[in-house]
């Protein structure tokens, strides 16, 4: 049973930033929605919405065909997968484990879990054996669902109550129902379980750039009803076509591929293919007249190395998060489609809070203002004084919606997150005078060289504008001078060999574009190493560096400034 109440209420704050006619009205108007102690999305939102809808809620293109299903057919199979799971003894309050790809029961049964009460563990299909009874024994998981080519992977994973799987049959694991798109099809109604707005609906882990992965969990609001600020910041709108690239486990892909979208009454379309073809993504674009496109830095960059072509015709709107987007990038892109790529920023932790919101002027680089039902401060991470730059934190004296609950089992993070009246990102970014806030790194990235404050992102952004450079990664070596100096690993672009000549073409840039003490004076070329979900481990490469500097033997393929007598004529 819904609730009007709530429903309303979501209605009114999502058509409030609707009607915004600029990114400041919208701020300046927008109140969280009041939804009441008991509220389910799925429920009191898809469902309402999905009532007698045709309009397509789902879109995937994949290597067997194009396939669509409407609002309402979505909402009644998930209807009929949520009186199956509770048959099947997923209860109120159990923790499901989904890993799923892009597919359609990937949608539906986060739909059919939240009808149910259930709580949903998002993850990747990347994952192996370890990985997965970790998150089972972290995650006290009680059910599990996946497809039948992982299904292997838990047969030495202990635990979990009961196993579902798709597409196949598996010892030991029940079937998924394959008659969910079968109106005639005999099923018992799905149970009226009622939520608190505070019980837990999500628990999404964390990349795990610099540690074990923690566990994120969200209540039946804070990323059902917080996303109304992701969103504002993607620009989509009721009727668009909304495509992101994101991989499902991650929180980015709720995001933008499930809560964002469906909230503004669009289409998630899906291109699923088991590798990123910049080619046939754009052909899609196209094709199917999306409006609204967002993807992650890396995916800017691999499309930049072909031809992007036309714009596609019907978008409107770019966007990028998941790690700063360098200010190449949105030249280049801007000179080919003659529209700018909003930068965006916001952690699994919470929703967007800030970003470049449509319509408002872009300040290359920097990754935008705090966005609508957000209260930004920058708090020096030493003396905890509020000023221009710091650390990215969150005022506390009123609660943001969009924040997290905290960390599953982990009581002393939680706390150590949310000290002194803050939620505490651990990210680092200066505020203009025009108010934007530009993100210079990890409070564990940025480092001091002859005692200056280096940012990596300020570096990697000025290397990425020599064509050989596809990607980098600046971390500091030790050195007996300067007690640090700036070291980039370097990922060459098609064409380019990792040679002497290659090294002094990348040092004698650098030389070039940064200033004396934020000079790249080591220089070597590698893959970079990369969590799952495609964020830069700086945490290894420093690792590295300083067992380098420790043997006393430099890395073998590193080149140095001082073999280049030639660049003391740069300044």
């Amino acid at each position: 049973m819904s609730s009007p109440h709530a429903t309303a209420a979501l209605r009114a704050a999502r058509d409030q930033l609707l009607a915004a006619e600029s990114a400041g009205a919208a701020r300046a108007g927008f109140r969280w929605p009041d939804v009441g102690d008991s509220f389910n999305w799925a429920t009191d939102w898809f469902d309402v919405v999905a009532t007698d809808n045709d309009r397509t809620a789902l879109w995937i293109v994949d290597a067997d065909g194009d396939h669509r299903w409407s609002y309402a057919e979505m909402a009644a199979r998930s209807d009929r997968l949520a009186a199956w799971l509770h048959r099947h003894g997923v209860a109120r309050g159990d923790h499901v484990l989904l890993m799923l790809g892009n597919r359609l029961e990937l949608w539906e049964t986060m739909l059919a879990v939240m009808k149910v009460g259930a709580v949903i563990l998002p993850t990747t299909t990347m994952l192996d054996t370890a990985d997965l009874q970790d998150r089972v024994d972290r995650g006290s998981v009680a059910h599990v669902v996946t497809t039948v080519e992982h299904a292997d992977k838990f047969a030495d994973v202990r635990g979990a109550t009961s196993r579902i799987v798709i597409g196949g049959a598996a010892d030991g694991w029940t079937p998924y129902p394959a008659d969910l798109g079968d109106p005639s099809a005999h099923v018992e109604p799905r149970p009226e379980v009622t939520t608190s707005s505070s019980d837990p609906c999500l628990v999404y882990f964390t990349s795990g750039t610099t540690s074990k992965p923690k566990m994120v969990v969200h209540s039946q609001t804070s990323y059902p009803v917080g996303h109304l600020s992701t969103m504002h910041w993607l620009g989509v709108r009721p009727g668009d076509v909304h495509l992101a690239i994101s991989s499902p486990g991650w929180g980015k892909h709720a995001w933008s591929c499930f809560f964002a979208p469906w909230i503004a009454e669009a289409t998630v379309f899906v291109h699923d293919s088991p590798r990123f073809d910049p080619a046939a993504l754009l052909h899609q674009l196209d094709r199917a007249e999306v409006t609204s496109f967002c993807a992650p830095p890396t995916a800017w960059r691999m499309m930049l190395q072909g031809d992007l072509g036309a714009r596609p015709r019907a978008l409107r709107e770019l966007v990028s998060a998941g790690e700063p987007l360098n200010p190449e990038v949105i030249d280049r892109v801007a000179a080919a489609w003659g529209l700018t790529i909003r930068d965006g920023y916001g952690q699994t932790e919470t929703t967007a809070i800030i970003g470049n919101a449509p319509g408002a002027p872009v300040t290359p680089g920097a990754m935008g203002t705090p966005l609508p039902g957000v209260e930004v401060v920058l708090l020096d991470p030493v003396t905890g004084a509020a000023g221009d730059e710091g650390e990215v934190c969150l005022d506390l004296t009123e609660r943001p919606l969009n924040l997290m609950t905290g960390y599953l089992g982990d009581t002393a993070r939680t706390d150590t997150a949310m000290r002194d009246g803050f939620f505490h990102t651990g990210d680092i970014a200066t505020r203009g005078a025009d108010g934007q806030l530009t993100f210079i790194g990890r409070t564990d990235d940025v480092f001091k060289s002859s005692d200056y404050k280096v940012s990596p992102f300020e570096v990697e952004s000025a290397l990425l504008q020599h064509p050989a450079v596809a990607e980098s990664a600046v971390v500091p070596a030790p050195d007996a001078a300067r007690l640090t100096v700036v070291k980039a690993y370097v990922t060459l672009a098609a064409g380019w060999a990792a040679d002497e000549t290659t090294a002094f073409e990348v040092l004698r840039h650098a030389r070039a574009v940064l200033p004396a003490y934020a000079r790249v004076r080591r220089v070597e070329f590698a893959e970079l190493p990369k969590t799952i979900s495609g964020k830069i481990r700086r945490v290894e490469l420093r690792e590295r560096e300083e067992q380098a500097a420790a043997s006393g033997v430099p890395a073998p393929g590193e080149w140095r400034e001082d073999r280049f007598p030639d660049l003391r004529s740069i300044r």
